[in-house]
């Protein structure tokens, strides 16, 4: 028996490579067939269709493109979906472009004409995730100027932001802002080792008039320098109050014990200086 069909006012579409809450239709010895809306019925495969899985449940699916380009469902979880950034490795070339693991049975395609540079097997990239208007495929692209969005409207001096490291410039280090925007690190602001496909958290340092936004990996305030200068006076306490992190300590080490720029360390350094409660040296510092 069928499960009769939810009238047009309450269906909602379902979407091509992101995650669905798809009704079950009817059962077969392949598994599970879901209401699909526009696709038709889709297929969730019998592995990931459980018995105790009964017609009219709602289960949460991925939708995807397999081998034979039909529609269909799984119940994994892809390391990116439709409208999304990821840093992927490149597991085979051939004529079609370049395929990507992306944690489904089917990898991803990179067509030729979306590859910024020529893609090589064995390497890492970010791309950005779509469906292709005329194939109606999933696909994905190097080229993220051309698909990202260009509104920055919904951001803010201050404001934090999910980064995706993606790229090297002149002056610094290029990141995707929450998937969907582009934003640049500057050289002497990162205070900490950055890797292509490394996520971190920022903030907006700036929106600039021509649309395009400045990142920092730490806001510079005075509520930032105090609350570093009492961890450094803890630091300093729980050492016999002394310390051989000084301000010509390299800045990975500074990172390491503080979190913080070597930038951040100095000034917090200069402040508890004022206020006499540490004497600065060469070699170390000491709590008065």
């Amino acid at each position: 028996m069928v499960c009769p069909r939810l009238s047009s006012y309450n269906r909602r579409m379902a979407f091509l490579g992101r995650y669905n809450k798809l009704r079950i239709v009817k059962r077969a010895d392949i598994g599970a067939f879901l209401d699909g809306d526009q696709f038709g019925d889709i297929l969730l495969p019998r592995k990931y269709a459980p018995e105790s899985m009964r017609i009219g449940d709602k289960v949460e699916v991925f939708l995807y493109n397999d081998s034979e380009d039909r529609i269909i469902a799984t119940t994994l979880a892809p390391r990116v979906q439709v409208g999304k950034c990821a840093y992927l490795k490149v597991v085979a070339t051939g004529k079609y472009g370049a395929f990507l693991d992306w944690g489904l049975p089917k990898d991803l395609l990179v067509p030729f004409s979306e590859q910024q540079n020529p893609m090589q097997k064995g390497y890492s990239y970010t791309v950005y995730v779509f469906v292709d208007e005329e194939t109606q495929r999933i696909a994905a692209s190097t080229k993220l100027e051309q698909h990202l969005s260009v509104d920055v409207s919904g951001f803010k001096p201050r404001q934090q932001v999910d980064l995706l490291i993606y790229g090297k410039s002149d002056l610094g280090f290029k990141a995707v802002i929450n998937g969907t925007h582009l934003g640049q690190l500057f050289e002497g602001e990162t205070f900490q080792r950055l890797h292509f496909g490394e996520q971190v958290k920022g903030y907006i340092r700036q929106v600039r008039a021509d649309g395009k936004i400045d990142l920092v990996l730490q806001l510079p305030s005075e509520l930032t320098r105090d609350s570093l200068g009492a961890a450094i006076i803890d630091h300093l306490r729980n050492n016999e109050g002394v310390s051989t992190l000084t301000d010509k300590s390299p800045p990975d080490d500074i990172y390491r014990t503080f979190g913080v720029s070597k930038a951040s360390y100095k000034k917090a350094l200069g402040q508890l200086y004022r206020q006499r409660m540490i004497m600065i040296e060469k070699h170390q510092i000491t709590l008065l």
